[in-house]
């Protein structure tokens, strides 16, 4: 699953930091160290936390109709949760390495320091985040596997996969315009109807009915955060729908999705 972006403190590098709290005119350069956050900090703020709901709520909608039909399965719900969680976080990782080597994440951009723009995290130490992360949401689907068989297994694969393709490889889908789409499908239809599936064993009208509103409503996260990046994801070349469309019809956009 595609990373959804969301606010954080603003990276030490910014002008407004180093107005705020850097060297007088003349003074010694600060070491690098110099205001770099405790490590859990750093890997917290690259999980994106604020995102996280998103791939909670198509997960919690889907089990609670299995629930009010008397078919929820404790054992699927925290198998779901689990592989939803580490596949947001592993396409967050993934997101934060590639915008910053397409020149997307700089210095000038509005809003969360991204931590491998920011220099607290290496390139192939976010490589190997990415691939730990991504690795443990594989081993955790394959209860789901079992579960539901190989359809789930296509599923999950294809969401690892998505998580690599948003913003990575040779045709990046957030830099094509695609974001919104591929984010309407993954958090809505496949996570709502995916999850009702493992619950019930049935893909149902029901399912997809809960997941339409999910999705629209997980794509708006993504609406308002790509409006924000407009400036820069031009100057990147990141040809975001938000870029495409411009500041007034991506507004109505997210009035749209919302009504």
């Amino acid at each position: 699953m595609p990373s959804l972006r969301s606010g954080s403190p603003t990276s030490p590098s910014s002008p407004a930091s180093r107005e705020a709290g850097g060297p007088a005119p003349g003074a010694p350069p600060a070491p690098p160290e110099a205001g770099r956050p405790p490590a859990w900090r750093i890997w917290w703020m690259a999980a994106r936390p604020m995102t996280l709901p998103a791939a909670i709520s198509p997960v919690v909608v889907a089990s609670a109709a299995a629930a009010g039909e008397g078919r929820f399965r404790l054992g699927v719900f925290l198998a779901a949760l689990t592989a939803a969680l580490l596949i947001q976080i592993g396409a967050n990782f993934a997101n934060d390495l590639f915008d910053f080597k397409k020149g997307a994440d700089t210095e000038a951009r509005t809003g969360p320091v991204r931590v491998t723009q920011a220099g607290w995290v290496s390139e192939g130490q976010m490589v190997r985040a990415t691939a730990l992360v991504l690795g443990l949401a594989f081993l955790v689907g394959l209860f789901l596997v079992w579960v539901g068989g190989w359809p789930v297994l296509a599923v999950g694969l294809a969401s690892i996969a998505g998580a690599l393709a948003y913003t990575g490889g040779p045709w990046p889908l957030a830099y094509h315009g695609l974001g919104d789409l591929f984010v309407f499908i993954f958090f809505g239809l496949v996570a709502v109807v995916t999850t009702y599936y493992l619950h019930t064993g049935q893909v149902t009208a029901l399912a997809f009915a809960l997941a339409v509103p999910v999705g629209l409503i997980v794509t708006d996260i993504l609406v308002v955060n790509n409006l924000r990046d407009i400036p820069t994801d031009r100057k990147a070349g990141k040809r975001t729908l938000a870029v495409r469309l411009g500041d007034r019809a991506t507004r109505y956009q997210y009035v749209l999705f919302l009504v």
